[in-house]
């Protein structure tokens, strides 16, 4: 795994009570998907990478399924425990490259928002080594969504990121979410197939406190220096102070992967 990756994904634990209580949760109607897809018996196994605070794993445990949760952050997990305390699960500390199971012993590996930070040399061949025979992987995330219609707002706000030379690497304004090109085609043919996907959009209306708490969770405005992370958050709060309604609202898209373990 390359340095730069590795120390990105440990930033997440210095912010977990932050990261509870500002990130999203996931609709409904993806967890629905994902036990039709993942063609789920009430008593399956699941096996959930970088559970962080619980958000994909409650929804989980309350329709009856088993999960064993494993989370590289120590703070993270804690409050994973907390937030999850009188369900059946177990859960573990420790990077899910080093973390260690009896081949075959789940029905189900997935990881929602966790999947792009781990070592891509191992996670499939891993996740299939853990898998029973005909078990499933997913995995999905949650992006910022730019709809027809988005907020004018981000259109604003990405002139003082340009300005602080913290552009984004890809175009803008992003494509729109049915545009957004999936990661069907990463998955290996030689230990997966029967891929499918499906994508889900909704919309979240934030205070500038709640903004600033939500960007204070994401890796890339962590490791900003002090001094750009305030003067963006400085014209975040004056923006957002100057509209009518007092708040922002961001789009979340998620695009669900499901595939099916071959023998």
């Amino acid at each position: 795994m390359s340095e730069s990756r590795e120390s990105l994904r440990g930033t997440f634990d210095a912010a977990a009570d932050l990261y509870d209580a500002a990130r999203p949760s996931y609709p409904d109607e993806l967890f629905d998907d994902l036990v039709e897809l993942s063609q789920l018996e009430p008593g399956a196994r699941l096996l959930e990478i970088g559970c962080a605070t619980g958000k994909a794993t409650r929804p989980l445990l309350e329709r009856g399924f088993a999960v064993v949760c494993v989370e590289m952050g120590a703070a993270l997990a804690a409050r994973a425990g907390r937030n999850l305390a009188g369900f059946p699960f177990e859960l573990h500390v420790a990077p899910f490259e080093t973390w260690h199971a009896d081949p075959g012993a789940f029905d189900l590996v997935y990881a929602a928002t966790a999947w792009h930070w781990i070592d891509p040399a191992l996670r499939y061949r891993k996740a299939h080594r853990l898998l029973r025979p005909g078990g499933h992987l997913a995995f999905w995330s949650a992006r910022h969504a730019f709809p027809p219609g988005f907020d004018p707002f981000f259109a604003e706000i990405q002139e003082v990121y340009d300005a602080l030379g913290e552009s984004r690497n890809d175009e803008w304004p992003p494509p729109p979410p049915e545009q957004m090109p999936d990661d069907a085609e990463e998955i290996p043919s030689g230990l997966f197939n029967d891929v499918q996907v499906r994508r889900y959009v909704w919309e979240t209306q934030y205070t500038a406190a709640e903004y600033v708490a939500l960007l204070s969770t994401f890796s890339g405005h962590i490791a900003m220096s002090a001094a750009k992370r305030e003067h963006l958050y400085r014209e975040i709060r004056s923006r957002i102070a100057r509209r009518p309604d007092l708040r922002v609202r961001r789009h979340w898209h998620s695009i669900l992967h499901v595939a099916r373990r071959k023998p």
